[in-house]
């Protein structure tokens, strides 16, 4: 048990309901995990029975194609509770990779571990049937997206959401393949597209950094215009 593990879960909105007694329960449960960057939690395909804990870092939801095509179909940031699908129905496999974005940090549980716990806390349940509902309206956010909306929306629609309004650059954290990742197409695609964008006056691309010029304009590709 950790003073930092306790403190997160008496702050969080999932396991705050709980005692105090059930946290610290609910903490000498915890298996401490660590990933360096980019490397895979768990692989698509496997039956991987946890629900963990982002305390740092960020973990990528990855689909692949048969052509080899990736697809970042969630984040999970600090904060942030995951499962395997496997953590609820055995034998599930997993639809999805989860891979390390950077350096992160987590804390895991195992389904045999925590289902008593869960069984007796209807708040702790509920809670995370709520976190449940989140993450399904944000898959279900992506899927509209990828059925109903061209590649430039989506493009501009991601710019707009990585570069806050109060600071028109940010530093190019996101490469192409990532970026491409993130739209459901090739590089070459999100290549053309950031061109165009910056042929358009829309963007400036450096090696380093994006910069916005007009915001207006890209948020007029969002909506159709």
């Amino acid at each position: 048990m950790t003073n930092e593990l306790l403190e997160l879960l008496a702050a969080h909105p999932v396991f705050s309901s709980l005692s105090e007694a059930d946290r610290s329960r609910l903490a000498d449960l915890a298996v401490p995990r660590r990933c360096a960057a980019e490397e895979f939690l768990v692989l698509a395909g496997d039956c991987w029975p946890y629900l963990f804990l982002v305390v740092e870092g960020c973990l990528l939801a990855l689909k692949e194609s048969s052509e080899g095509r990736s697809l970042i179909v969630a984040d999970v940031e600090a904060g942030e509770v995951f499962w395997g699908l496997a953590f609820f129905e055995p034998g599930m496999p997993n639809p999805v990779s989860l891979q390390s974005r950077g350096a992160t940090r987590l804390y895991l549980w195992m389904a045999e571990d925590l289902q008593p716990l869960l069984l007796e806390n209807g708040r702790l349940m509920w809670e995370l049937a709520r976190a449940m509902v989140r993450r399904m309206l944000r898959a279900s956010e992506v899927i509209e997206g990828l059925a109903f909306q061209p590649i430039a929306s989506r493009l501009a629609r991601l710019l707009l959401d990585q570069i806050p309004a109060d600071r028109p650059s940010v530093p190019r954290s996101l490469t192409l393949d990532e970026l491409a990742a993130r739209l459901g197409t090739s590089r070459e695609v999100v290549c053309r597209a950031l061109y165009r964008f910056a042929g358009d006056g829309l963007i400036n691309v450096t090696r380093t950094e994006f910069t916005l010029t007009d915001r207006d304009g890209l948020s007029r590709l969002v909506e159709g215009d």
